[in-house]
């Protein structure tokens, strides 16, 4: 049997982890046996352990002395519940970067970091990933036999806080990574382009890493390798430790919690893992959050969902948090449970919640767990209670399913969201161009997801390309099948415009897509931001049109497509389409010296078809666009819903999860087809339904 693409793909573990992060080497010695009792009594079967302790399991270079956690991990034994360890590489201890400073990064500035925080140390140093190996060697070795330990955790959250280095050593290894890409520096030089502003280089010596504003901008070219050898030692800092655990105990399992997503190609770097977490903080997600800490925790989910399969989450908020210049709110009462449920609606096969007992100093000293600082367990506790309790009644269900989406947006791809990054001519990241279809569809209950453009889109009926510059020619053809299948493609502008070396191709636009979307880019440029003066005729575009997509009489109309007469808000850029034969156009530009120009188009192939926009997506745009698209496809929530209630469902081979979300603090009642159902605030249940088979 063919297993799922990564989007659908279940966990391969039998058992749904319901677990909380402690910190032993946190607290007094003598509260071991209490902590472990009082989590029992919550229901808590696995902890997570270990990531920040490197200095008291190795106090000095070569004595190891793993008693506190031995004592940890026993007496949580004893009242039935699973360790899951962590290799502590994230902050290695003084003793190590006082002997070896060297082994430090260094920003862009030239200054090396410091220790006193995390994430300081250059994971290219060959000495320190010698260092990194022998204490992940020490722990796999002295607890392989245990059976408690049931399975890792590499690192923490890698490349969260800073993920560069400009050090000597990092230098030396760039320039090896090079060598190994290129074999010779004129290939190097080509694929650069480095005739351009005479930077040629006569050997790979020669060569730095990339510094932008020194005095003017890096070579996007140049700074796209740079990301490219990150995301490679990255990838194999960890691979290093993956290796050493499974050599000791091939029974354990093996992830890591991602944090965000720097210099990490993630579908690459978790090839060597089971399965990857994702850390959830709903409230720290300040780019979504202007849209409702609902949507927030969604976009979160769906987007690493469409990167990784199902996941856990590693550390799911519990409490408020704080960190000294910034502090994240409680969520309130009812919202723990809902942050877990909505977590498991949108793929998580396993939660553990952080942390066990709130921080009382360092850098996260308010950030707060099931135990109030004077251990006291009170609201919170009693909420983790009755959530781990809620989903123990249910997780046996959920394992092998997996989250249903009729709309894919297909941005998983992360050469593209670097290329983005390296040359964005002032865009937003490929992620929030994609945000006005997500949000579109998340307030509407249509299920939306996230996928790569080379999957298997068997199980979508909708499918939007966002913007993807480097097009991969492999891509071609599935998506031709697609379309000839039923699918509807949407391509959005500037689609495969650049090379795989991050260069402009000098194909017409889109190049390699141009047969399969019956169009060609004859000229492009930008628009006006929103809200602001126009380059063009100086009008500016008052909030209320741009929240209602019309123009008002005195505005300009640079940033408006007509859809027969109906003038709707375009954004960030303009292309003037030339459809080929038989390729309607739906609609055309609406401006001085754009007016009637096409600029979106479409084209029928087979059982469906491709549209080619022109343009970028808004608010507006989508829902003039893909609303018909949706009638056509049959592309509908599955029941009709009060505003504020959330519905996701996961399938199986014989089973469909609805899931409801209340994701308000005022009680909603849903009409389902069996009666009606009283939601509480931020309240959650579960429809079940038998099914022929998954994602149907």
């Amino acid at each position: 049997m063919t297993p799922p693409s990564i989007p659908w793909r279940p966990l391969s573990q039998p058992r749904f982890l319901i677990g909380i992060c402690h910190f032993p080497e946190q607290e007094p010695r003598e509260h071991l046996a209490s902590d472990a009792a009082l989590m029992a009594e919550a229901g808590i079967e696995t902890v997570r352990m270990g990531e920040f302790a490197w200095s008291v399991l190795e106090p000095e270079e070569g004595r190891y002395d793993f008693s506190l956690f031995d004592e940890a991990i026993a007496e949580l034994a004893g009242q039935g519940i699973d360790t899951i360890f962590c290799t502590p590489t994230a902050t290695p201890p003084r003793w190590l970067t006082h002997r070896h400073p060297d082994m430090l990064r260094v920003d862009q500035n030239g200054v090396a970091q410091r220790h006193g925080s995390r994430q300081h140390v250059d994971i290219t140093h060959p000495l320190f990933r010698e260092h990194s190996r022998r204490i992940t060697r020490a722990l796999a070795d002295h607890y392989r036999s245990n059976p408690h330990v049931i399975g890792w955790q590499t690192d923490n959250e890698l490349n969260t806080h800073f993920s560069e280095s400009h050090s000597a050593v990092a230098q030396d290894a760039f320039r090896g990574w090079l060598v190994a890409r290129y074999g010779n520096i004129d290939a190097l030089n080509a694929a650069w382009g480095t005739v351009f502003w005479n930077r040629q280089y006569d050997d790979f010596a020669q060569v730095e890493t990339p510094v932008t504003n020194r005095p003017a901008s890096a070579d996007p070219s140049h700074l796209l390798d740079y990301r490219r050898f990150l995301a490679d030692m990255t990838r194999d800092f960890q691979s290093e430790q993956v290796a050493i655990l499974r050599a000791a105990n091939p029974a354990w399992f093996v992830f890591h919690n991602i944090g965000r997503l720097n210099d990490i190609d993630l579908r690459d770097f978790g090839t060597g893992l089971d399965f990857l977490g994702t850390d959830l903080y709903p409230g720290l997600r300040d780019e979504f959050m202007k849209v409702g800490l609902g949507y927030a925790q969604a976009m979160q989910l769906d987007s690493f969902r469409g990167w990784a399969g199902n996941f856990i989450v590693p550390e799911l908020q519990l409490g408020a948090g704080a960190h000294p210049a910034f502090a994240i709110p409680a969520p309130e009462p009812g919202e723990l449970g809902r942050f877990a449920f909505s977590s498991v609606a949108r793929g998580a096969d396993g939660l553990i919640w952080f942390r066990w007992t709130s921080a009382r100093y360092g850098a996260e000293a308010y950030w707060m767990g099931a135990l109030d600082h004077d251990r006291v367990p009170r609201r919170r506790y009693a909420e983790l209670k009755q959530t781990i309790s809620e989903l123990k009644a249910v997780r046996d269900e959920v394992l092998g399913t997996s989250v249903d989406i009729d709309v894919a947006i297909l941005g998983a791809d992360w050469t593209n969201e670097i290329a983005q990054a390296t040359f964005s001519l002032g865009l937003p990241s490929l992620a929030e161009l994609a945000l006005p279809l997500h949000h579109h569809c998340y307030l509407r209950n249509i299920r939306c997801g996230f996928a790569a453009p080379g999957d298997d889109l068997s199980r979508v009926k909708i499918a939007f390309v966002p913007h993807l510059a480097l097009w991969d020619d492999r891509w071609t053809a599935p998506l031709s099948r697609f379309v000839g299948a039923g699918g509807i493609l949407v391509i959005g502008a500037r689609t495969a415009t650049r090379t795989a070396n991050n260069h402009v191709a000098t194909e017409t636009p889109p190049g390699p897509l141009a047969e399969l979307c019956g169009v060609r880019v004859s000229e492009f440029g930008r628009l006006p931001a929103l809200g602001a003066s126009s380059i063009l005729s100086g009008a500016v575009f008052q909030v209320e049109n741009v929240k209602s997509g019309r123009m008002a009489e005195s505005a300009r109309r640079e940033q408006f497509v007509d859809f027969g007469g109906e003038p709707v808000q375009a954004a960030h850029g303009y292309e003037i389409l030339e459809p080929a034969e038989g390729v309607e156009v739906l609609a055309r530009w609406n401006a001085r010296f754009l007016a009637g120009e096409p600029a979106v188009t479409r084209r029928r192939l087979g059982a469906g078809s491709v549209i080619y926009v022109g343009t970028y997506l808004t608010h507006p745009l989508v829902a003039r666009l893909f609303e018909p698209l949706f009638a056509e496809t049959g592309v509908r929530p599955p029941m009709a819903l009060p505003a504020g209630v959330e519905l996701t469902t996961r399938s199986g081979p014989e089973t469909i999860l609805t899931f409801l979300q209340n994701t308000t603090d005022e009680a909603r009642t849903v009409e389902t087809p069996d009666g009606a159902i009283d939601l509480p605030p931020f309240g959650s249940t579960i429809l079940r339904a038998r099914a022929g088979h998954a994602g149907k």
